[in-house]
């Protein structure tokens, strides 16, 4: 069964149970005071981190495999789509780091078990005219025997996640198929498929 919206009405900030909207005062660089609408979250914890995203690396100890990547397919209700993006979590357990918070949930979401981190962002925003929310990019390695294994995955009760490994040299364009077919893809994959895309481009010498 697709998942569909059956209703939607107006939510005041006092009934809200995750995120709150805030009315900013402010003066800008000529000194004039001017007004600034926003969303926050109410879920941040004493990390200062609303979430993680993950980007796995699936690499074979005898090269079975080109590089790549797990992405999920996962229902968003804001937009009534299917999104396709990097496994994320906007839950960090109180006594865990991010990084620790993305081996979990790479784990739950997708079945794979990261070896290490390979990086690590500092704390970045996505929509900072919009919202305060803020993540961290945690890159890990997810290393294989001599085959691509597809391990069963443990999402909540109420996840309903569809994983799909893809090279990282075929991911640009499989996210423009993706968006053919009417999903919507996240900013943070589409900006890393750009970004690798740009990479092998200038390694091979087409910009020049």
């Amino acid at each position: 069964m697709r998942p569909k919206i059956t209703s939607t009405i107006p939510l005041g900030s006092s009934d809200a149970r995750w995120i709150g909207l805030k009315k900013i005062n402010y003066t800008d660089e000529d000194g004039k005071q001017r007004i600034w609408e926003c969303a926050e979250r109410k879920t941040r914890g004493k990390s200062g981190i609303d979430a993680v995203s993950i980007l796995a690396i699936l690499r074979s100890r005898t090269n079975a495999f080109p590089l790549s990547t797990v992405v999920v397919e996962q229902y968003r209700p804001p937009i009534d789509k299917i999104v396709v993006g990097t496994s994320e979590t906007c839950l960090i357990d109180a006594q865990e780091t991010a990084e620790q918070a993305a081996i979990r949930e790479l784990k739950e979401e997708t079945g794979y078990k990261a070896e290490r981190i390979m990086d690590s962002s500092p704390v970045i925003v996505s929509d900072p005219g919009m919202t305060n929310a803020n993540m961290k990019l945690v890159v890990v390695s997810v290393l294989l025997d001599n085959k691509l294994e597809t391990p069963p995955s443990k999402p909540d009760d109420g996840e309903h996640i569809e994983k799909r490994v893809i090279p990282l040299d075929k991911l640009k364009a499989a996210l423009k198929e993706y968006d053919e077919k009417g999903y919507a893809v996240d900013a943070k994959l589409s900006y890393f498929a750009a970004g690798y895309d740009v990479a092998q481009r200038i390694r091979d010498g087409a910009f020049f």
